[in-house]
């Protein structure tokens, strides 16, 4: 059998930058390999040689492909799927494998968990991971399939699709309304109140910026880089909340204030990473979300 030549990668090394790309760390590759870390880091590098450049660069929350990597990566999921046919483990069901995405905390538990649990209960080899997170949608693949952000991404790579809207109102709860002047105008709320909300230096989404401009001022009372915070804060009595209205309304000791004046619909997009449109398990995923989004409209948008 001839020797491998210096210019082309191998299987193995093609196959551990697919599983680095997909988890966004060396370590967590290795541990899925059954690899140390040392033969991970070993194997990129072989593999960029190879190739001659970078196919990984160090983003904000792991590994991400370059544009030669993703190149590379598309090439991997060929040898991995020729590999499965080769043993026979190539599932009946294509809906099948882990499904790898990340969106924000509300997304992830009101909308994205009954979606998948209703899609499994079809496919039941599907297993998704869900990553939590607040910003902007990454340029390049960081090891993730999906991405749900708030607002209209602007991305290189990678087809970008609207989910739907939600809308954000003004909050208080009873408890809290007993001790304070119900506001009956946004001057009120900014003179005499303080808000629940994200914490300003630290929002990457211009978009969840643009409520605060309805409550022009407003000095904060608790603020937090987790929505559930700013729920529980706001049923606790600490100040006014700016809330989902799809998580808010849940709570029937949440009070919605000043519905005509602060109101803010905001979209939810889907980014989906190119190589990972081929994956019938990635597709399937991509409209049970949707399809969770259109069931739960009225409460999405505070009906």
């Amino acid at each position: 059998m001839p020797a491998t030549s210096p210019t082309t990668p191998s299987a193995d090394q093609l196959l551990v930058l697919l599983e680095v790309a997909r988890s966004g760390r060396f370590t967590t590759a290795a541990r899925s390999l059954g690899l140390t870390h040392t033969t991970v880091s070993r194997n990129i590098s072989a593999l960029e040689r190879a190739l001659g450049g970078r196919v990984l660069v160090r983003g904000s929350d792991g590994w991400a492909l370059t544009a030669l990597g993703e190149r590379a990566a598309r090439a991997a999921e060929g040898v991995a799927e020729s590999l499965a046919r080769l043993a026979g483990d190539e599932p009946a069901d294509p809906v099948a494998g882990v499904v790898r995405m990340s969106t924000t905390d509300g997304f992830a538990a009101y909308v994205a968990s009954p979606a998948v649990a209703a899609l499994r209960q079809d496919h039941p080899e599907l297993a998704v991971e869900i990553v939590t997170v607040t910003r902007q949608a990454a340029q390049h693949r960081s090891g993730v399939d999906i991405e749900v952000v708030v607002g209209e991404p602007a991305v290189n790579r990678g087809r970008a699709l609207q989910l739907g809207e939600y809308e954000l109102g003004l909050y208080a709860s009873p408890g809290y309304l007993e001790h304070q002047d119900t506001p009956a105008t946004i001057d009120e709320a900014v003179r005499h109140h303080r808000l629940v909300y994200f914490v300003d230096s630290m929002l990457q989404v211009d978009d969840l910026d643009l409520p605060r401009r309805l409550l022009p001022g407003m000095r904060d009372a608790v603020t937090s880089t987790n929505v559930f915070v700013h729920v529980e804060a706001t049923r606790a009595g600490a100040g006014l909340g700016l809330l989902p209205c799809f998580m808010a309304d849940r709570h029937p000791d949440l009070v919605r204030l000043l519905r005509a004046e602060i109101h803010q619909r905001l979209p939810y997009w889907a980014v989906v990473h190119p190589e990972s449109w081929r994956r019938p398990a990635v597709a399937a995923l991509v409209g049970a979300l949707r399809e969770q989004m259109a069931e739960q409209e009225d409460a999405l948008l505070g009906r």
